[in-house]
C-alpha cells in the first residue's frame, strides 16, 4: 500500500506541472462532447431499445399503477449507459493518445536512470486498448440488470473500472522502458497492487469535478508506480549479477 500511495502522491504533484496541465482536461471533455452529441441525435431510438427490455417490469407496475416508476427507470438506465461509455472512451484517449507524452515527461523528470528497452509497440498499445475495452464492455452489459438490485450495480461497476484502469495503462506506463521479460515480472509480482490502485482510481472517476481530471490522473499514477518497480526490479538484479561475478 504504501507504493500506491506513494504513486497516487507523486501522480497528484505532477498534475500541475505546465505540460500535464495543458492536457489534462481534453479527454473527459471531449468524451462528455461526444456522447452528448450522440445522445442528442439517438435519444428516441436508444430509448425505444430501453423500452423493450424494460417492458417486463413497466407491464408489472402498470397493475399497480405505478407506470410512471418503470419510464423513471428507463431514463435512468440510459444514463447510467451512457456515462460509463463516456469515461470509458476518455480513458482510452488518455491510454492511447496521452500516455507516450506522458511517460516521457515522467521519465525525465523523476526516472532518468532508466534505460529504454522499447519492450512495447503501437501496435501492442492499440491491442491492449481493444482488448480491455472489449472486456469491460461485455462484462459491463452482462452485470446491468444488477443496476436493479440495491448497490449490486455499483459494487460491479468499481470493479469493472478497476480492470480498465489497471489494464490500460499498465502496458503503455511499461512499453517504453521495459522489456518484455521485465513487463511480465512486474505483470506478476505486482499484479494485485495494479488492481488495488485501480479500484482506488476507480472511486475518483465518479466524483463530480474531479472526475474531470481523473483519467489523465489515472496515467501519472500508473507511471509512477509501473517505473518505480522497473527501477527496483533492475537494481535487485544488477545486485544479484554483482555478487555472482565477486
Amino acid at each position: 500500500m504504501k507504493d500506491i500511495f506513494g504513486a497516487l502522491a507523486a501522480a497528484a504533484k505532477g498534475l500541475f506541472h505546465p505540460k500535464i496541465l495543458s492536457i489534462v482536461l481534453w479527454p473527459m471533455v471531449f468524451a462528455l462532447v461526444l456522447w452528448s452529441v450522440l445522445a442528442w441525435v439517438f435519444w428516441a431510438d436508444w430509448l425505444a431499445l430501453m423500452n423493450d427490455w424494460v417492458q417486463p417490469a413497466e407491464v408489472f407496475l402498470s397493475q399497480y399503477d405505478f407506470t410512471w416508476i418503470a419510464s423513471a427507470l428507463t431514463v435512468t438506465l440510459m444514463l447510467l449507459m451512457i456515462a460509463p461509455l463516456a469515461l470509458t472512451t476518455a480513458l482510452l484517449i488518455a491510454a492511447v493518445i496521452a500516455m507516450p507524452m506522458m511517460v516521457n515527461h515522467v521519465a525525465k523528470r523523476d526516472y532518468p536512470d532508466l534505460a529504454r528497452l522499447h519492450g512495447g509497440t503501437v501496435l501492442g498499445s492499440v491491442w491492449n486498448a481493444l482488448i480491455a475495452v472489449g472486456v469491460f464492455v461485455g462484462l459491463w452489459l452482462v452485470t446491468l440488470p444488477f443496476w436493479l438490485a440495491a448497490g449490486l450495480g455499483a459494487v460491479f461497476s468499481l470493479l469493472l473500472t478497476a480492470y480498465l484502469n489497471q489494464r490500460l495503462f499498465r502496458y503503455d506506463a511499461l512499453a517504453e522502458h521495459a522489456s518484455r521479460d521485465e513487463f511480465e515480472i512486474i505483470m506478476e509480482r505486482h499484479g494485485g497492487s495494479l488492481y488495488g490502485m485501480g479500484l482506488l482510481l476507480a472511486l475518483l472517476h465518479w466524483v463530480p469535478v474531479i472526475n474531470l481530471v481523473s483519467p489523465i490522473y489515472t496515467g501519472l499514477a500508473y507511471i509512477h508506480f509501473c517505473l518505480a518497480k522497473l527501477r527496483q526490479l533492475r537494481a535487485r538484479t544488477e545486485g544479484k549479477a554483482d555478487e555472482i561475478i565477486h
